[in-house]
Order: structure tokens, then sequence, then C-alpha cells
């Protein structure tokens, strides 16, 4: 189901891509920036910009673009009220709230919510998906411009434990992936109209991993690759077109990340195939049992790649290689991904504990502990040397 609006799409981006952080885990999908924010705060003020209350719960991440950070809720006794709200960044002044009723299944395990998956923008548009398979696309100032209900399409498509796969775009479509143990799917959908530009079915297993993008030469040439339990597709953003398979046993949870010439995935700890085409298979490079993320995803960045599993164990090894260099325990469990800023590693643990590790000397060090004391899952996002943190009840600004 769609709702068709003619609303004229600006063809020129009106915000600075590069201080946006406007998908799960950044424009990269890596959760990395050279944005630097500041190593320690306190909750009683000191670098804490703004604090808000929010209207509902969510594992998913705040996003920003330009001037605003959106974020999404939901709400209910069944969890059947979305929400999608817009802050100035400057002040944390409420812009605007759009509330929606969600048309699929909206059960989740008591700590998710229907509010999981974390919503996207190509810098003029919002693309806000629920576990309910709601797909809703508003513009920068809130204006619905059209709403899908994919459970009309795939009324079997859920689980108990509930969906958290975010979308991607690429190509003027936005990517879906809904794998579970029914109808299973992932569709891309033109951003202008809302309409099926393509739709996939996939394996009928469970899995909470997002869509990334495999980077190319061309915008119009935009691979999309598909995390599932059984290993990596590879497929054409714009047509679905399938391209290439790799075959392995994959965790369901984590997310690829994927580079101009490497993939690292998540498959019996992490995997690294070198990429020569991207339009074919790539091959082994290495592969390290140590490196195990097991719920948040891991993350890039000079030259290292780090990894923290659900109880805490951070493992930092040699992105070319896979050899381990150090590792450090911090207190768990942990559910949201590391994010790496300017030379730290900020966790946050699902209790409301943020650990923030100096990574640029020769081994880890934790130099600061903050206890936010509130049940955190999302990842934060980064912009403009400014942190945003959010928990099941309110949205934090960490800045100087």
């Amino acid at each position: 189901m769609y709702r068709l609006l003619f609303i004229p799409i600006l063809l020129c981006l009106t915000t600075n891509v590069t201080a946006d952080w406007r998908q799960f885990r950044g424009n990269n999908g890596n959760s990395a920036t050279d944005s630097s924010v500041p190593t320690t705060w306190s909750m009683d003020g000191q670098n804490i910009a703004w604090k808000i209350d929010l209207p509902g719960r969510g594992p998913s991440s705040p996003i920003v673009v330009g001037d605003k950070v959106i974020v999404t809720c939901s709400s209910g006794a069944k969890q059947n009220v979305m929400h999608v709200l817009c802050f100035a960044a400057a002040d944390g002044k409420q812009l605007w709230e759009r509330k929606f009723w969600a048309t699929g299944r909206t059960i989740s395990h008591q700590s998710s919510a229907n509010a999981a998956p974390t919503p996207a923008s190509d810098g003029n548009l919002i693309f806000a998906f629920f576990s309910s398979n709601d797909l809703v696309c508003l513009d920068l100032e809130g204006n619905l411009q059209w709403y899908r209900g994919l459970a009309f399409d795939f009324p079997k498509a859920g689980n108990d434990i509930g969906m958290s796969s975010s979308p991607v775009l690429a190509n003027n479509t936005v990517i879906v992936q809904v794998e579970n143990q029914g109808q299973s799917f992932s569709a891309g959908i033109d951003i202008v109209d809302g309409k099926t530009r393509w739709q996939v079915p996939r394996d009928q297993q469970a899995s909470w991993s997002s869509p990334v993008l495999l980077p190319t030469e061309s915008d119009s040439s935009s691979i999309v690759l598909l995390q599932s339990p059984s290993g990596l597709t590879a497929l054409e953003a714009y047509s679905g077109e399938e391209l290439w398979q790799f075959k392995a046993e994959t965790s369901t949870i984590p997310s690829t990340i994927a580079t101009k010439d490497r993939i690292f995935f998540p498959s019996e700890g992490t995997l690294s195939l070198k990429v020569e085409d991207p339009r074919k298979e790539p091959e082994v490079d290495w592969s390290s049992n140590k490196l195990s993320p097991t719920a948040g995803s891991s993350v890039l960045g000079d030259g290292k790649i780090y990894s923290v599993n659900r109880v805490g164990a951070l493992t930092c090894a040699d992105a070319e290689t896979g050899k381990s260099i150090w590792g450090l325990r911090m207190k768990g469990p942990f559910w949201a991904s590391p994010v790496l800023a300017a030379g730290h590693l900020y966790c946050f643990s699902q209790s409301g504990e943020a650990f923030v590790v100096d990574v640029r000397g020769e081994k880890g060090e934790i130099v600061a502990n903050i206890e936010f004391g509130e049940t955190m899952q999302a990842t934060p996002a980064v912009s403009n040397h400014a942190m945003y943190v959010r928990s099941d009840k309110h949205l934090w600004k960490i800045a100087e």
C-alpha cells in the first residue's frame, strides 16, 4: 500500500554532507569520523549541551541532517504508535513531530521496540522504517510525501522478537531488508513516489543485520550488500539484479563494513574479502575468530578494525592481516555499535554506562567512564564536534 503525493523533489542537496550523519553507523556505514567530540562529560551538565524527553521507546539511532536531528520512537501498549521527531541541533528545540499508526506486526522482545530500525536521509527527505514494516517518507519540514505499509504486501513478514534492519539509500532508491522465518524479502523503493522498483525473496531465516553499500566509481552503478545467515549477496541498488553471492555461516545481528577494495563481515569472527571487481564475487583475504562482534558492528579506522562483543571484550586488529594488536575488557552487556571519533572509541553498554577508549597508543586505554543510568541500545551519531546519544527516555547532545 502506498500513498502517492505529487510533491517536487529538490535536485540539489541543501546540507553539508560531510557534517551529516544520515543513516545507521553514519554516511559510510562504518561509525567512524574525524570529527572530535568531548572525551569526558558529566550528568550534572559538563559538556552536556542539552537533554530532551522522548515520547516513546526505541533502539533506533538518531541521524543528523544539516541543523536538524531526527529520531524515531514507538509508544502505546502494543507499540503501535510510531513517532518521527525533529529537533534543532543547536538548542534541542522540537521543530516538529509526526505520528502514525502501525499497519503490521508490532510484537517485539521486551528489550526492543517497534522503533528499532534507524531512519535514513538523502539530505532532502527522511525515510523512517519500523519493525512493523511501515516505511514513512517525510521532507525536512515534516510534510508527508508517501507512506508504505509493506505488511499489506508481505503479511507473514515478522517475528516475535521484532525486526531491526535499517534502510540504506542509493541511486534514488531506498532499500529495505526484512529477513525472518516467514515472508523474507528485500525491496528497492523509489524515493519520489514510494512505488516498489524491485523486490527479491530472501532466505526464511531470522536476521537483524542491515544492508550496506559497496563503494563504486559512480552512484548510478551503486551496489548493495545484503547479509543473511547463509552469507553475503550483492545486488544492483537500482534494479535489484543479483551480481554475486558469497556463501558462509554468518552472524545475524552485527552488520558488514564495506570499502572500495575490502569487505569485512561477521562470519565465525570476522572474515575479510578482497574486492578486485565489485561486480564479481570477492576472494577470502583473512579470517579471525578473535574479532567477534556479537551484537554491535565493528568499526574500521586508521588501518585498524575494532570489535566489541556482547559481554564487553574489545579487540583491536590490523585491518590488512587480521592479526590482533591489543584487547581490553569493559563492563557489558553491549548492543550498540561503538563509534570511532578522532582517535577515541565511544562504547555504550545496555545499562547506560559509557566507556571512552583512547586508541591512539600502542594499547587502548579507558580514559573516561560515565553513567547515564538508563537503558541504551542505540548507536550514537556524530556531527560537527557533537555526539547525539539516545536512551529509551531521552536524547542528549554531548558537546563543549
